[in-house]
């Protein structure tokens, strides 16, 4: 697996804006929303019209919300800032 960044575009709000991530990243994203039945462009809407400080990078943003999906499912009790 390579751990080179591979970006992605979406429109957000109106506006084009690329996301760069790791493919271990865009992979667990794709399951994510596919476990949701939403497209990944609107999992990746949702989580930038939930983040709490919108400073935070998208790409930052979208690996919390990576991380509190798999510790939700490990069972464990998360606080989502996102």
């Amino acid at each position: 697996m390579t751990l080179h960044l591979r970006k992605r575009s979406f429109r957000l709000a109106g506006h084009r804006t690329s996301v760069a991530l790791e493919p271990a990243f865009w992979e667990a994203l794709e399951d994510i929303a596919a476990a949701r039945d939403v497209s990944l462009a609107g999992l990746v809407a949702t989580v930038d019209a939930g983040r709490a400080d919108p400073a935070l990078p998208l790409a930052s943003a979208l690996r919390v919300f990576c991380l509190l999906d798999a510790r939700e499912i490990a069972g464990r009790e998360v606080e989502k800032p996102i």
